[in-house]
């Protein structure tokens, strides 16, 4: 069932899209702060922020560096010169400068924040959780600081950290359903799908647009082994996208673990009318027509893979086959084999099996 993990990293990365692009624009680009008054090195600081702008980050370094020098305040310059070691991608020095600032100004929050999200961006995420955890002290309103200790806590596998952190988060904003998502997704970790479910149901409530809500809870609810409950909302989903072929086939799948093979059948013939090509339906139809000895609708459904050029449906041929031979049935055993082969005139397993089924 490879494909309900697609659709649930697909949920997954839609919904954290906005969140992390917000993380990364406030917390590592931070205009460079200008506060200087002094004469002597006024145009130092202006000629520095203006290679900034231009993109001249290691001249710039020069140019705040010899502002220092002039009587710049400390804490400023370095926080400004961490910002352009950053935009160089050195890392290392960034971090360094960033300390700097804090060793003379404690109270820089800027800098605080871009520490820690350049020790996130180094792997150092132990670091990286008591730099945003000093920053919240002082500043606990803000939220992308919240969500990007919880996405440390998660990395070090503290995910109690991480609930903590994202209720915090949403209690700054209680409209991004992305929060309650991600929130849902650390109750998962837990293993705790009915508070995920619940989480994920409130994000849907707040944004009824976004049905692939209700696909992800279907998929906790057969995670959990809750079948029934599962069935009812891709049912409910599918209502919101009628003739959704893959969405057809999570019902068909869940109604088939709840050992309803007729039923899981249905919806399959429904894909495959919409969708003739949709190979994945056809020989998960055939195999569950094969279970139940079913091999005239079997049959068929591989054939539909067959014709698609699809290698399962050679194989479901083959087992059919050799069910049909053991049966007494050899004619048809021979005609199915003799079919396959017209697909693959060259394999060897397709002749050796026509051989058998010719004595």
């Amino acid at each position: 069932m490879d494909k309900l993990n697609k659709y649930r990293k697909l949920n997954r990365s839609i919904m954290a899209t906005k969140t992390q692009v917000l993380i990364l624009c406030l917390f590592l680009f931070v205009a460079i702060d200008k506060g200087y008054g002094a004469q002597s090195y006024t145009k130092l600081i202006t000629r520095a922020n203006d290679l900034y702008r231009s993109g001249r980050f290691s001249k710039a370094i020069l140019m705040y560096r010899k502002a220092t020098q002039r009587g710049a305040e400390a804490s400023i310059t370095a926080f400004n010169i961490g910002n352009c070691y950053y935009r160089l991608d050195d890392l290392s020095n960034a971090a360094a400068s960033f300390r700097r600032s804090l060793r003379v100004n404690p109270h820089r929050l800027g800098a605080q924040f871009n520490l820690a999200g350049v020790l996130f961006r180094l792997g150092e995420y132990g670091e990286a959780i008591a730099a945003y955890r000093r920053g919240l002290v002082k500043q606990p309103e803000n939220l992308s600081a919240w969500l990007y200790l919880s996405d440390a806590y998660s990395r070090t596998g503290d995910l109690t950290g991480a609930q903590r952190a994202l209720e915090n988060a949403y209690a700054q904003d209680s409209n991004d359903v992305s929060i309650l998502y991600q929130l849902g997704e650390v109750h998962v970790q837990l293993k705790e799908y009915g508070a995920a479910i619940e989480l994920v149901r409130m994000a849907y409530q707040k944004n009824p647009k976004e049905i692939d809500f209700l696909f992800y809870m279907g998929d906790l609810y057969r995670t959990w082994g809750k079948l029934e409950e599962s069935a009812a909302v891709y049912r409910e989903g599918l209502f919101q996208k009628p003739g959704d072929v893959d969405v057809l086939y999570k019902i068909a799948d869940v109604l088939y673990l709840d050992k309803k093979p007729y039923i899981a059948m249905e919806y399959l013939q429904k894909a495959l009318a919409i969708k003739k090509d949709y190979t994945d339906a056809a020989i998960f139809l055939g195999n569950i027509a094969f279970e139940i000895k079913w091999w005239e609708r079997s049959e068929s459904a591989y054939r539909l893979a067959l014709n698609q050029n699809n290698e399962e449906g050679i194989e479901g041929f083959r087992n059919i086959a050799y069910e049909l031979f053991s049966l007494g049935r050899k004619k048809k055993a021979h005609q199915l084999i003799t079919e396959a082969l017209l697909k693959q005139p060259q394999n060897r397993t397709l002749k050796q099996d026509l051989e058998m089924y010719s004595d």
